[in-house]
């Protein structure tokens, strides 16, 4: 489905605002009346907003299962393979700095967000949100290990200073149109009886 990329966004979004919502440490700050969420800005546009900035930042053709062939969904009908994408998001926990324990904060989020998925990688099932609902897709997440060096070019591209941030990356999201290709009939091919022997 097109909404491919939207789906995976949101349904990492809303699974982290629930773990963060059902923590002791951090309820008070995601739950009702708290303040704070996951949101899919960019840190540069969290003005004015706090919680976790989870930013797609990139992304990227998988190679390895690009050449799939097309799916038939009947004798006339076929989808095209699907693109196969992976996607980096840059999550960073952002707090307002005259907060006065602010880093403390935003270490506590970065290390909730680090263990619920490491712990449940693979998002499936009522996980899933947004077109994904009700699907078999199957999102699943690791985190990139980049380089300072790495991190701060993202950075400087944002044009904003520095938090402390992980990189994302979730595989593989089909990139696909809904509607199905149709096809003429299939071919039909005369069977000859190897037993009847034909004439010279």
């Amino acid at each position: 489905m097109i909404t491919a990329i939207r789906a995976t966004s949101r349904t990492l979004a809303d699974y982290l605002q629930a773990e963060f919502e059902l923590d002791p440490d951090l309820s008070a700050l995601f739950a009702s009346p708290g303040t704070m969420r996951v949101y899919l800005n960019t840190p540069a546009d969290m003005a004015g907003r706090a919680g976790v900035s989870l930013w797609l930042y990139r992304v990227v053709r998988d190679d390895l299962t690009l050449n799939r062939p097309p799916v038939r969904i009947s004798p006339t009908q076929t989808r095209p393979a699907p693109l196969p994408l992976r996607l980096h998001y840059l999550l960073a926990p952002m707090t307002p700095h005259n907060q006065p324990d602010a880093p403390e904060t935003e270490q506590a989020i970065l290390g909730k967000s680090l263990q619920v998925l490491n712990d449940h990688p693979t998002l499936t099932g009522v996980d899933l949100r947004d077109d994904f609902t009700g699907t078999d897709t199957v999102i699943t997440s690791r985190f990139e290990p980049l380089t300072i060096d790495e991190l701060a070019r993202i950075w400087d591209a944002l044009d904003t200073s520095y938090r402390t941030s992980v990189s994302l990356e979730i595989t593989v999201v089909d990139l696909y149109r809904d509607e199905p290709q149709h096809l003429g009939p299939p071919v039909r091919i005369p069977i000859v009886d190897a037993g009847v022997e034909v004439g010279s």
